[in-house]
């Protein structure tokens, strides 16, 4: 399977270094819990890291900007969705349920559950 995460964020350096700011400054504030949950303020988290190398799925990472251009849609994000065969789009995981979660341990016992429902 094919599973795209699409971050609530916007590609690039200026961007990056923006976001970084605004997780060490105002945390609770930052608006992209898939972020918070897989990266800290400054790389993905070691836990994540292994998980997404260890997986069976075709995992691929995008900002808002990079998924909207390469897919022609635009979503509620942060979310998760996967790809068909057909290259046709489907959210797996929506921005309500990834806000709620509190942690990594969630979102992996999440993808977990939701991928062998598939």
């Amino acid at each position: 399977m094919n599973v795209i995460f699409v971050y609530n964020a916007d590609s690039g350096f200026f961007n990056s270094v923006l976001d970084i700011g605004h997780k060490i400054v105002s945390p609770s504030t930052y608006s992209c819990n898939l972020c918070k949950i897989t990266h800290g303020s400054f790389g993905e988290k070691e836990e994540w890291k292994k998980y997404s190398e260890a997986s069976k799925n075709e995992l691929t990472f995008l900002h808002k900007d990079e998924f909207e251009k390469k897919y022609k849609v635009k979503k509620y994000y942060p979310a998760i969705f996967t790809l068909s065969t057909s290259n046709s789009i489907e959210e797996f995981i929506n921005k309500e349920v990834l806000e709620n979660m509190k942690n990594l341990g969630q979102l992996i016992q999440h993808l977990n559950t939701s991928s062998q429902t598939r």
